[in-house]
């Protein structure tokens, strides 16, 4: 599948979203409707220009209309290669992406081929790529769990919401006493914030996994700083005794 299995109008179409929400990202869906594709523009509603976030309400009013046959969006001043949170996304959305960077006009398709972020020296994207789906994608490889993945607003801790405390116990886990971290156990941390919005794991030697906003994820020594901002320690049920 390339670039030119859609139609002129819908390129079009979407080379004058990309230019209308320039030098923000502007994104949409191709659906087709009634035997006939069209170009759906969504609202970005990302707290920053160089990202997106779609639209709930947008993306289900066209899933409501036709059936998706892409994501699209733009890289503003950025070329069309897609990003690690762009193949992370395409992989989660099970369609392709098209990706247009503006103002060239070039465009780009990704398709879903099974890629997966490692767990090491992945890039940050909130809600594709963070402390949590880091947390998700060590417990699937390592444990073979399936933890659910929650719709998360940016900076979500700053606007009332409760993630971690709200969720732990319906995923699985529960608190254990800090002094007996063990392997493969969760550390809630509170990072700059009334609630615990930083999520860690313990994968022994004195060593966390964590994937800090803006930064790589990453292994480093938990003590100083890390441990200083530990809410608590949390175990799923399948790693007790």
């Amino acid at each position: 599948m390339n670039i030119d299995a859609f139609s002129p109008l819908t390129l079009e179409a979407i080379q004058a979203h990309a230019a209308k929400d320039f030098p923000n990202e502007a994104c949409g869906l191709i659906i087709v409707r009634k035997g006939r594709e069209r170009y759906v523009a969504c609202k970005n509603i990302a707290n920053s220009g160089d990202h997106f976030v779609m639209s709930r309400e947008d993306f289900s009013k066209a899933e409501d209309e036709g059936e998706i046959l892409a994501i699209v969006h733009s890289h503003p001043n950025v070329a069309a290669r897609p990003s690690e949170a762009d193949l992370v996304g395409c992989e989660a959305t099970n369609v392709p992406w098209l990706i247009i960077s503006w103002p060239t006009g070039l465009m780009s398709l990704t398709v879903p081929t099974g890629y997966k972020a490692p767990l090491i020296g992945r890039s940050y994207a909130h809600g594709i790529l963070d402390c949590y789906s880091l947390c998700r994608d060590y417990y699937k490889e390592t444990l073979g769990l399936d933890l659910p993945d929650y719709e998360r607003d940016d900076f979500w801790w700053l606007k009332g919401q409760d993630m971690y405390l709200d969720n732990f116990q319906a995923a699985g886990f529960s608190r254990v006493p800090n002094k007996d971290l063990k392997l493969h156990d969760g550390i809630l941390m509170q990072v700059s914030s009334k609630v615990p919005n930083h999520a860690a794991i313990y994968i022994g030697d004195g060593l966390i996994l964590h994937h800090v906003q803006g930064r790589l994820s990453s292994r480093d020594v938990y003590g100083g700083y890390w441990q200083k901002n530990t809410y608590c320690v949390v175990r799923h049920e399948s790693q007790k005794c």
